[in-house]
């Protein structure tokens, strides 16, 4: 983690305090190293003033979990004090590692029992804290973020929830739709993006890239990434390509669904290099069928990245497509749960996003702006001279 001038120069809001749920104990204690670790390392020489009380300690994280009675039910306990402090609440809501038992069965944590874990932390608070930040990577229900026809709306509607039971501000990644915000438009709600740390890892992994229009690609799967491949295009001076499903509904019957086929958008990509940018990856279908399209067509070396990889139906797909030579490597980040056997896997890097959280809480810790955190253009133009100048 880095600091900047402004965050020393600032006092924070409150004393700073992390809370974890299970779903995101690894990732929460590397984050709270980092920033015990910058915070020591800084030397002020005004911590004994009483805006900075508790400003440098030894650790940041609070005693607190979820435990379930027999019935299966849970409540949220917390064994410290966290009177005036500035909470910061982790939650991964896609990990399917933690089960509970229940009448001697053990029971896999859905979404909706992780986030029901979130607001009895909240709950346990109970409006002791100075203020409430609420850090949900995978935002949850983050995919059914818009109505149509008679539909729930459970993204703005969990938003809502938490925004009555007090939090300030909720910190979310790669949002599907970040427009679910105007659901608690006098709220705090900042969605941050992973652009850096992936091109970072590509370049970081991948020698002798050829990082011009002439030999790299980025590809959208589908219309609702374009705006990230975009972004990825214009920072790196690349082209562009999107696939989209083309329906045949002149074969439909008995209401079944027409068969799809995949077009393609963009210029030829014979003996191009190509990334695939993508939010999740959830059994990876599409995005191999995207892959062995692409490999038809002559791509070069084929690179993969989603910020969220869940993996639902295993890795033998990805196994396969990577022995047959038409995949290279996959990239998705820690911000979810990610099984010891897929971090071994030969094709696949987990990219570390703790440095980026660290940065993100200690920034709004001391009231100021993430606006130069969001901004990624910059660092990204320097990695990416750095790496031409030496390759």
């Amino acid at each position: 983690m880095t600091t900047t001038n402004n965050n020393i120069e600032t006092i924070p809001v409150a004393p700073l305090k992390i809370m974890s749920l299970d779903s995101f104990r690894p990732l929460a204690e590397k984050i709270n190293s980092l920033i015990v670790k910058a915070r020591h390392d800084q030397a002020l020489e005004y911590t004994n003033f009483p805006a900075f009380l508790g400003y440098e300690a030894d650790t940041y994280l609070v005693d607190a979990d979820c435990p379930r009675f027999n019935s299966g039910e849970a409540k949220g306990i917390i064994r410290e004090s966290i009177h005036g402090t500035d909470l910061y609440i982790l939650a991964d809501v896609t990990n399917h590692s933690i089960y509970y038992s229940l009448d001697g069965m053990n029971n896999m944590m859905s979404p909706d029992d992780h986030f029901q874990d979130l607001k009895r932390l909240i709950d346990a608070c109970n409006g002791k804290a100075h203020r409430i930040n609420v850090i949900i990577p995978f935002l949850y229900e983050g995919r059914q973020h818009k109505r149509t026809h008679l539909e729930s709306l459970d993204c703005a509607t969990a938003l809502q929830e938490l925004a009555k039971m007090g939090v300030k501000n909720i910190i979310t990644f790669d949002a599907l739709d970040p427009r679910v915000q105007n659901a608690i438009p006098i709220k705090g709600f900042d969605n941050f993006y992973t652009s850096y740390q992936f091109i970072q890892s590509l370049l970081a992994t991948e020698k002798g890239l050829k990082l011009d229009s002439e030999h790299l690609m980025i590809i959208s799967p589908d219309e609702s990434v374009m705006a990230k491949a975009i972004f990825y295009t214009n920072i790196l001076g690349v082209d562009l390509g999107m696939f989209y499903k083309r329906h045949d509904y002149t074969d439909s019957e008995n209401d079944v669904s027409p068969a799809a086929v995949y077009e393609f958008l963009g210029s030829d990509v014979e003996g191009k290099d190509v990334l695939i940018v993508a939010d999740m990856i959830f059994t990876g279908k599409s995005i191999l069928e995207i892959a062995l399209e692409l490999k038809k067509r002559k791509a070069s070396k084929i690179f993969i990245a989603a910020t969220f990889g869940l993996f639902a139906e295993g890795y033998a797909s990805f196994d396969k497509f990577y022995e047959d030579g038409i995949i290279n490597r996959v990239f998705t980040t820690n911000l979810t749960y990610c099984p010891p056997q897929l971090l071994e896997k030969e094709y696949y890097t987990n990219v570390d996003l703790s440095r980026y959280l660290a940065l993100i809480i200690h920034t709004i810790n001391h009231d100021q702006s993430v606006d130069g955190i969001l901004d990624s253009k910059t660092r990204i133009q320097d990695i990416v001279a750095d790496y031409q100048k030496n390759n």
